[in-house]
């Protein structure tokens, strides 16, 4: 493929490249690029709108480039201010550490582990000096800063910005000095960082990096950015039942940007299909990349069967391992059916009122349900399990 045509293969599914011709020229170099795609671990869990970078770096590392993979720290204790109207919470680092794990091993679900460097931006700001950044602070004004959309609009309404969220593009920028990068993948949201970082490369006598940003995903409401907190987002370690009717419930519009954007092989739209059965073809993709053919299969089905034929589900049947007086508590039990993959997870359902035993939703947390005879657990619409006792107790 000539650089022109690498160019195009880039382009499907981007909202902006700043600048282009920059990236051509790069391209013309005919060296692999160093391509960086920074990620917050703020969260346990990746959902489907994170997956658009991620496809868009695999896509680089497919065309013999090189993925540098940022797990971001140190930066997830201040808490990326981007598109924020108030001050993120902070987070421990035992939380930090905690979803950095499972922030890479979601990642190379779509990326090459075999061609893709991870760094922790901890490694060079934990050696940081106090000089070291007022020197760093210096490359800036207050009023540039300003400059960006959220911050200008706090500012003017008298929302309190904290100093330290106005450091955020800076160190975003930092890594990008450190790794070196080419090009940065982010969403449209982080275009002010992503040039913040060309500008602090440039001031170090590097060559600025280019942007390649991609789009914002909307969530299963098609009004708000996809966010957990929200509600409105698809986890990709969501259980493949609860993924598969997820996307279906999305209306026709919003599937069309979803099948544009959340395909690993950029290609034709679904024009063709009915759009029932385009749905279902996106979904059944999405589930097979994060849980297998197989479970795709089953999802469709189970999909199938409740919602078109109406017919009923039979629930999967589960032995559980109650303590030696015969209950065991609600999360543990979720847990042990798979509905929750902790305890901590567990309660939260409990807590949003998503747990129903025997049709009765649960409300307390430190519920003791009795095994002594089978019941049936239900999470949301789609997970129901019926639960009996396993001859053993837990030692």
């Amino acid at each position: 493929m000539s650089p022109e045509e690498h160019l195009a293969v880039i382009r499907r599914g981007t909202e902006r490249i700043v600048p282009e011709d920059e990236l051509l020229r790069k391209l013309r170099e005919g060296r692999p690029l160093r391509v960086k795609l920074g990620v917050d671990p703020t969260a346990p869990d990746l959902h489907l709108g994170h997956t658009i970078g991620l496809n868009k770096m695999r896509q680089f590392q497919d065309l013999g480039h090189h993925a540098v993979l940022i797990i971001g720290d140190f930066t997830a204790t201040i808490g990326d201010p981007s598109g924020r109207s108030a001050t993120r919470p902070t987070l421990s680092r035992a939380d930090i550490e905690r979803n950095a794990g499972t922030y890479q091993q979601q990642a190379f679900k779509i990326l090459d582990r075999a061609r893709c460097e991870v760094r922790f931006n901890s490694e060079w700001f934990s050696e940081f000096k106090l000089a070291d950044l007022v020197h760093l602070c210096a490359s800036y004004t207050l009023a540039r800063m300003l400059e960006r959309d959220d911050f200008g609009r706090r500012y003017e309404s008298g929302d309190p910005i904290g100093l330290h969220e106005l450091l955020y593009p800076l160190l975003q920028g930092y890594d990008s000095v450190k790794t070196r990068a080419d090009v940065e993948i982010g969403g449209t949201d982080q275009t002010f960082n992503i040039l913040v970082g060309r500008d602090l490369q440039r001031d170090a006598g590097d060559e600025g990096q280019v942007a390649v940003l991609v789009p914002i995903l909307e969530g299963t409401d098609g009004v708000q950015k996809m966010s957990k907190s929200l509600g409105n987002a698809i986890g990709i370690l969501d259980p493949p039942r609860d993924m598969f009717g997820k996307i279906m419930s999305i209306s026709d519009e919003l599937m069309a940007r979803y099948d544009e954007y959340l395909r690993l092989v950029p290609g034709d739209a679904r024009g063709s299909l009915h759009p029932l059965e385009a749905k279902k073809a996106l979904a059944r993709e999405l589930v097979a990349r994060f849980h297998g053919e197989e479970a795709a299969a089953d999802a469709q089905l189970f999909f199938e069967r409740r919602h078109q034929q109406r017919r009923p589900v039979d629930p999967e049947l589960h032995e559980v391992a109650p303590g030696p007086d015969g209950t065991i508590w609600i999360c543990k039990l979720l847990r042990q059916v798979g509905f929750a993959r902790s305890a901590s997870e567990g309660r939260r359902l409990v807590t949003q009122g998503a747990v129903r035993l025997d049709g009765t939703v649960v409300r307390d947390v430190d519920r003791q349900v009795h095994l002594d005879k089978e019941c049936l657990v239900q999470v949301g619409r789609r997970r129901l399990a019926l639960v009996t006792r396993a001859c053993s107790h837990d030692s």
